[in-house]
Parts: C-alpha cells; structure tokens; sequence
C-alpha cells in the first residue's frame, strides 16, 4: 500500500492535533504535526505531503474571529502554495477552527475553481453559548465529497462557540445546486433538524455543517471525527455495551465513523477508489 503522509497543522492554541494525528496513524497514514512557523519559514514543505489537516481548538485565541488571524497568515504567507497542493491533487480536510480558516482563506466553497475569495462565515450560535454535545448528521450521498463515501449517517461530537453556517441566499442556492452540502444536522433518526435546537446546535442556515468544493478535495466541518476515535468515546457506549451482552452477542465495536472518514481519505491518496 502506497505511504501516505499526511500534514496536521499546530500553534498558537490549537489543541486537536494529537488526536487528529492519533486518528490518521490508525488508517496507516504517516502523520507528522507541523507549526505553522514551520510552514512558513520553509523547515517544512508542503511538496511531501498529500493530505493537510486544518485541526480544530482556538487559534490566536479566535481574536477578530474564529479562524482569522491564521487565516490571513497562512495567505499571506503560503497562499500560492498551499494552491499548488490543492492544485496536485490533495486532499484538505478542516475541522472546527480549521473550518473557520478555510472558508476564511476562500478555499471553501471555491466555486468555478476560486480558492480565494470568501463568501461564507461561520459566526456566533445563536444559543449565545459554547456548545459541547454529541450530534447526528445526514450525509448527502450526491457530493463529491471524498471523505464521506459510503455514508448516509452519522454522530459525531461538536464544541464550539462560533459554529453558525451563514452566507446570502446565491451563495447557498449554488451550493445545493452544485452539491457542495455535504453534512447536515440531522434528528437521531436521519430527520433533518430544520434548525430545532439542539439537534442544530448553533443555527446554521438550512442545517449546514460541512461542506466541500466542486471537486471533493477539500472539506470542512464544524464537527470533530478525530474525536471519535474509539467507541469509548461515544456516550452511550457502556449502554449499547450492556445490550450487545444482553442479546446474547459479543461484543465487536468496530471503526467508529470517525475513522473511518479518515479512512477515506488515504484510500482515495492510494486509489482505493
């Protein structure tokens, strides 16, 4: 099987790097966690690389907003050659705050091949709280999205203060059109939200939570995958436990969806598709 190395970005209060590196070694990807002044001083190119990783956490202390201060950074900095990685073929996966960046830098939605204007925030909860929950999303099984083939639901958890899908209504017209909408806040049964809180936890306009450019490529989301890594994880997991045992069975967890949208990505790099 073809190595794949894969980029998780660090600094300046990002704080999921561990798990979303954790998370990739465990689909047998190399991940290796880079500073962003690594990226930037040239010690670490990005020509190795076939997946990068926007992780989530509070980078720059979401001073000015969620995902800005490296937003401008990154572009300033490394603008035309995080192009050339998009333009290689690569994957780039954003999570949380990485989400936050990438639509930031104008990488999302890159509509008719612009990765460099913004046309889309992603702002305050309408709750007015931080909101740390377990959430389920309807996959749109239409999108390019390399990422989530093979799914049709999924849970995941969220915690964020600044998680609101919002942009005008041409915006969100095309991205449905285009089916860019990849993952949406969902009912336990797959029922979208249509923004009953707390099945929508932050009021994202018509239950957005990710999505992607016209290629698949590059995906962003406000729920985190690299935090359900293990079965664990999930809070229900000593109740599902007991049932499995009370059936009778044994019990198999299995990879959880987390990993295996990680998963999908290095078997997208090594042609699995």
């Amino acid at each position: 099987m073809k190595r794949v190395n894969a980029l998780v970005l660090a600094g300046y209060g990002l704080n999921c790097d561990n798990e979303t590196a954790y998370a990739l070694e465990l689909t047998g990807a190399s991940a290796i966690k880079v500073h962003i002044n690594s990226l930037i001083d040239g010690s670490v190119g990005l020509d190795d690389f076939q997946i990068m990783v926007f992780v989530g956490g509070f980078s720059w202390g979401d001073d000015h907003g969620a995902g800005v201060i490296q937003a401008v950074r990154l572009k300033t900095n490394l603008g035309d050659k995080m192009l050339e990685f998009v333009d290689r073929g690569n994957l780039v996966l954003g999570i949380c705050n990485g989400f936050q960046t990438l639509v930031n830098l104008g990488l999302l939605p890159g509509f008719r091949g612009d990765y460099k204007t913004r046309s889309i925030a992603l702002t305050f909860n309408d709750c007015g709280n931080f909101r740390d929950d377990w959430v389920m999303l309807k996959v749109n099984p239409s999108s390019p999205c390399v990422f989530t083939k093979g799914f049709d639901t999924m849970e995941l958890p969220v915690r964020h203060g600044e998680g609101k899908f919002y942009s005008d209504k041409a915006v969100i017209e095309q991205l449905f059109k285009n089916n860019q909408v990849v993952v949406r806040y969902a009912m336990s049964k797959g029922r979208l939200a249509n923004n009953r809180f707390p099945f929508n936890p932050n009021g994202s306009i018509n239950d957005i939570a990710g999505i992607c450019d016209p290629t698949g490529r590059i995906f962003g989301l406000m729920p985190h995958p690299e935090a359900f890594n293990h079965w664990t994880n999930h809070p229900d997991w000593t109740r599902d436990k007991e049932k499995i045992k009370r059936r009778g069975g044994a019990v198999k967890p299995g990879t959880t969806a987390g990993i295996r949208m990680f998963q999908n990505g290095v078997d997208f790099i090594c042609g699995g598709y």
